[in-house]
């Protein structure tokens, strides 16, 4: 399951179930919203549990996305809202610039579009190469077990009936997929 950090300073994130078709059962929303300014959090979050911070901007000491080296670990992409990009606190806190080559008039292109190319991009570019990214089998059941218990109906009387049936701890199973 991948985890998509949302920071929530000025505006909440809401999905669009008529946009996302379900794709958003498949990812781990984790969201940064208590404090007046989340940016930090969110950073210091990621970056405690081994993530390096990369900046997606044409701004400031940029690599190319062609020249991204994913073999130097766990990677963090920030993208900036439309209007005005990331914020000046985040470019500070960065600890790389990734930006996709441009040519003509345009300076950039909307979030959506970003993202889909840097994705794309950099998910071809890991799974030809000799980086083991693949999941195990036990985060494969944890997150069959998240899209299970978001899925089906009244997936708490399915859960509980089968931990019973298998002597398993259902405090256990819950601690798991939180």
């Amino acid at each position: 399951m991948q985890d998509v950090h949302v920071i929530e300073n000025k505006n909440s994130y809401d999905i669009n179930p008529d946009v996302a078709l379900g794709s958003y059962k498949w990812i781990n929303l984790i969201r940064h919203n208590e404090l007046e300014n989340n940016t930090l959090a969110a950073i210091k979050y990621l970056k405690t549990n081994g993530y390096r911070i990369v900046a997606t901007t044409p701004h400031t000491n940029d690599v190319n996305l062609e020249n991204f080296d994913l073999t130097k670990g766990k990677t963090a992409l920030f993208f900036g809202t439309e209007l005005l990009g990331l914020s000046k606190l985040m470019l500070d806190n960065a600890d790389e610039f990734l930006k996709i080559p441009m040519y003509g008039f345009t300076e950039s292109f909307n979030i959506s579009v970003s993202a889909s190319i840097i994705l794309h991009h950099l998910s071809g570019k890991l799974r030809a190469s000799n980086i083991n990214w693949q999941l195990t089998n036990h985060e494969k059941e944890i997150i069959f077990l998240k899209w299970l218990l978001t899925s089906v109906k009244r997936s708490d009387i399915v859960l509980k009936e089968y931990c019973k049936s298998n002597n398993i701890d259902i405090e256990k199973i819950k601690n798991l997929i939180k």
